[in-house]
């Protein structure tokens, strides 16, 4: 693991090549055994329909949606089975940026040809004092930042597989998404795509 200076690009923080092209191997290798226990899934929009993104989780927690609504889910929607442990690896990044608590999700999006992600808030968690980490692996994707309202001018910027990034203090709440990746830009996933751990503290950090 080595980072270089970090830098702030739209009042976000990040940090280039966070982890090495090595790392990155191994990380991948820990989300597949991740991916044995608990399969990627489709949530569902509020109006029933399937979100172009696969997400999984490991943690105690799990982000979902239904035509319920938003929240945050213990157990795997389609086996029953608690979520595995959150790979060593990104509770090293996480612990970069955060010292006082672990995070007790890592919500892992895959991104296939074609796929985006809205503009939303990350507002389901008990204390916004926490941040939000992000870690990109594949395929580049164009990041999507405006404020904390959705009308709020946004601007973009390419994350790139390695790359950590941080939401916290004044783009904690900001409205955030991925607008596009370059397909097939990357060789590290087979078949191409992106895939997109994001650390958070979900419960407070006294439970």
């Amino acid at each position: 693991m080595h980072y270089g200076n970090p830098e702030v690009i739209h009042g976000v923080t990040v940090m280039r090549d966070a982890l090495s092209p090595v790392e990155q191997i191994h990380l991948l290798a820990d989300l597949r055994e991740v991916a044995k226990t608990a399969p990627p899934f489709s949530p569902m929009t509020g109006w029933g329909k399937p979100m172009s993104v696969q997400i999984t989780a490991a943690g105690r927690f799990c982000w979902f949606s239904d035509r319920k609504g938003y929240r945050y889910i213990t157990a795997h929607p389609e086996t029953g089975q608690p979520f595995p442990a959150i790979p060593a690896l990104a509770l090293k990044i996480w612990r970069t940026f955060e010292t006082r608590v672990d995070p007790d999700c890592c919500l892992i999006n895959h991104y296939r040809e074609g796929a985006r992600m809205g503009l939303h808030q990350d507002r389901d968690e008990a204390d916004f004092g926490f941040p939000v980490v992000s870690l990109s692996l594949g395929d580049p994707g164009l990041f999507r930042i405006g404020g904390t309202e959705r009308k709020a001018p946004t601007r973009s910027f390419w994350l790139h597989s390695g790359d950590a990034m941080v939401l916290e203090s004044e783009t904690r709440l900001a409205f955030h998404g991925i607008d596009r990746i370059k397909f097939g830009e990357s060789a590290l996933l087979a078949g191409g795509g992106r895939l997109n751990l994001t650390l958070r503290r979900v419960a407070p950090a006294t439970t």
